[in-house]
């Protein structure tokens, strides 16, 4: 079934629901958000307990396919409504909801964000923003139809350092740049088989919905619920949809990049049940402001990434040792060191982004790390430029600490709801970002071929890879 029917035929089409847009309207001062919560485990409890943080906020719905999480989550807000099905939650209760977060499996991200949307009901969705790139466009479609508040939950989006790293590329502190280099070892890929047989589901789980719009295969223990679903093609997006999506997100935005032209993917030939362990994919996107004519983007992830390259090359650091890379040190407090020699001065951070332009580099750690400029080998003093563009931005001091950080951006998710300011990742830039990630993803079923990639008309130039940017809705 495709998403049309999908919508059509859903709990809420079925209960005949009709509302009036009356999002659209302001809300009135001192009025508070009525919030329903779509996955309350893992990450969905940490999105609960930012958005509940707001003072400002009232939980009325909780939504999850498993008790233990649904449980959990309901001591928390035991005046909550509490459902397993999202599409009867969003059925129900109509206008007793004002917002909706959106925080599960990747899979399900598109179907319930366009279920609230369609009943005009503001979206913070958990990123990646979809699973197919035709999903992508449409949450940005109907966002932009409805005039929705959205924000996909790229916390660090709303950090202190990335923000800064922002100002300064457009700047122009490093001139025009022509290529960034984005990295992560993490390893959200599975080179292994299918598993065979199955396990008995869980008393607690709803396994046909967990599932959802998707493939429903036999229940295994492990290898699905709660968490290794990242790691499947029917479910997840890999590292690059876990991990890319947030280091990628800063020089996207400091670029304002668009969508890319071409992606070569060099990985393992696809097995078509796991994203591959080793990923390096390449980008080249057309130019824009802050570029050259045209840009290109290396990712590399999986265990010992990045790999050995040039520009990767830090001041003091031993070309035999390449990209030996160090976590900066934290305290008690979380808190971390602004001091170049504890945070690694001469090896690469465990994860993170580095720009190249016609003027240096910028090399920019995630996370929780200020940006360093390196000209001609060696570290060069940028603590003018920082505090120039922290005063005419209003940046204030850097942080380090995520407890107080990390409910920044949900924060200005509800405040963009009650009519106070506007969302930094609404869906028209999460969309893009999205898409670029899936794109990768899709270009590693055909391993060092190149892409080509037509954003007008949505489609590539190669037509057997069309058949990737869209799939067929399961009826659950």
């Amino acid at each position: 079934m495709n998403k049309r029917e999908f919508i059509k035929n859903s709990a809420i089409g079925a209960l005949g629901v009709m509302l009036a847009p009356s999002w659209l309207r302001a809300f009135p001062t001192g009025k508070r958000l009525r919030t329903a919560h779509i996955g309350v485990g893992n990450m969905g409890m940490e999105d609960l307990k930012a958005i509940a943080s707001h003072p400002r906020v009232d939980v009325v719905a909780l939504c999850d396919v498993d008790a233990l999480n649904l449980s959990t989550a309901h001591k928390l807000h035991p005046g909550a409504r509490v459902f397993f099905d999202y599409r009867a939650m969003l059925g129900e209760l109509g206008d007793e909801i004002d917002a909706v977060i959106v925080s599960t499996p990747d899979h399900t991200h598109a179907p319930a964000s366009m279920l609230a949307m369609q009943l005009n009901k503001p979206v913070y969705c958990q990123k990646p923003l979809s699973h197919y790139v035709s999903e992508s466009r449409a949450m940005n479609k109907m966002a932009a139809e409805k005039g929705l508040v959205t924000q996909m939950g790229i916390q660090v989006h709303s950090f202190y350092d990335y923000k800064l790293a922002t100002l300064l590329i457009q700047s122009g502190i490093i001139g025009k740049v022509h290529t960034v280099h984005a990295w992560s070892p993490k390893n959200h890929g599975y080179d292994g088989p299918p598993p065979e047989g199955e396990d008995p589901i869980p008393a607690q789980l709803h396994w046909n919905l967990w599932a959802g719009t998707s493939t429903k295969r036999p229940y295994k223990e492990g290898v699905y619920h709660p968490g290794a679903w990242r790691k499947l093609m029917d479910y997840g997006c890999g590292t690059l949809g876990d991990m890319g999506v947030h280091i990628f997100d800063t020089p996207y935005n400091a670029l304002k990049l668009d969508v890319p032209r071409t992606i070569t993917n060099q990985c393992r030939p696809t097995n078509g049940f796991g994203f591959p362990e080793h990923n390096t994919v390449t980008y080249e996107f057309p130019g824009t402001e802050y570029t050259t004519k045209s840009l290109k983007w290396i990712w590399y992830d999986g265990p010992g990434a990045p790999a050995k390259h040039e520009d990767l090359m830090l001041p003091g650091m031993d070309a035999e040792a390449g990209s030996k890379k160090t976590v900066a040190a934290a305290d008690s407090t979380g808190k971390v060191s602004l001091d170049p020699m504890v945070a690694g001065e001469h090896e690469l951070p465990d994860q993170g982004a580095m720009f190249v332009g016609n003027r240096g580099r910028l090399l920019l750690p995630h996370f929780m790390q200020l940006p360093r400029k390196i000209v001609r080998g060696k570290y060069v003093d940028i603590s003018d430029e920082i505090e120039k563009v922290s005063k005419a931005h209003g940046l204030g001091v850097p942080i380090r600490n995520y407890d107080t950080e990390g409910p920044k951006h949900y924060h200005q998710f509800v405040d963009a709801c009650l009519g106070n300011g506007e969302c930094s990742a609404p869906f028209a830039y999460a969309s893009r970002l999205t898409e670029t990630i899936l794109l990768g993803t899709i270009a590693g079923r055909f391993p060092g071929e190149t892409l080509h990639w037509d954003a007008e008309a949505a489609k590539f130039k190669e037509e057997k890879a069309n058949q990737y940017l869209s799939g067929e809705y399961r009826e659950f």
